[in-house]
């Protein structure tokens, strides 16, 4: 007797742009990210391990450097595809968390209802969004921040120097940052496209 498939890997796949390759209602790009990030953050943390307990300076920086160009590349062809070519709300309509709600609880109610202005508060689908865009943005300014400071302070090749402490502070918030972009990134997947 074959195996039953879940409910969402039987939906019909007629969304804008090209499927994600997953099985779940996610875009080509969207598939492509989700999966990265299980890539990238061990890679920071090998990184920083590779700095914090061998002090190999050289391959941390360019560890960081191949991370920065390799996020920078997807998070453009990421942002494109879904802004202009896949239409991720239509994909995550089907998701029992998109639909907005008449009350989410006071916290929620006074940031969309109160403050924005809007009639209702939105589902988890766009709340998950906005928490995973906060910490999106903020890693996405911390690290050229923290990235640019050091190829421009530390010398060539790269040893401990005047800038390390700062370095090694903003670059712990940076990649717990980063952590928390990916955690919550994918819950945003789980709760849009495969929900």
């Amino acid at each position: 007797m074959a195996a039953k498939r879940p409910v969402w890997q039987n939906l019909p796949m007629d969304y804008p742009g090209i499927d994600g390759f997953l099985g779940t209602r996610a875009s080509l790009m969207l598939d492509v990210v989700f999966l990265a990030m299980f890539a990238i953050v061990p890679a920071l943390g090998w990184s920083i391990w590779l700095v914090k307990f061998r002090r190999n300076y050289q391959l941390h920086k360019q560890i960081q450097v191949v991370l920065m160009v390799v996020l920078g590349v997807a998070v453009t062809l990421f942002e494109l595809d879904v802004r202009f070519f896949s239409g991720w709300r239509e994909r995550a309509e089907a998701s029992p968390y998109y639909a907005s709600v008449e009350s989410a609880g006071p916290v929620w109610d006074a940031i969309f209802v109160n403050l924005l202005r809007r009639p209702a508060t939105p589902g988890w689908v766009f709340r998950m969004l906005l928490i995973h865009l906060v910490f999106a943005v903020t890693t996405a300014i911390l690290w050229v921040w923290v990235g640019v400071r050091a190829l421009r302070r530390y010398p060539h090749p790269p040893v401990p120097g005047p800038h390390s402490r700062s370095h090694v502070l903003w670059g712990k918030i940076a990649a717990w940052d980063m952590l928390m972009t990916a955690v919550t990134g994918w819950i945003f997947y789980w709760l849009a496209f495969v929900a």
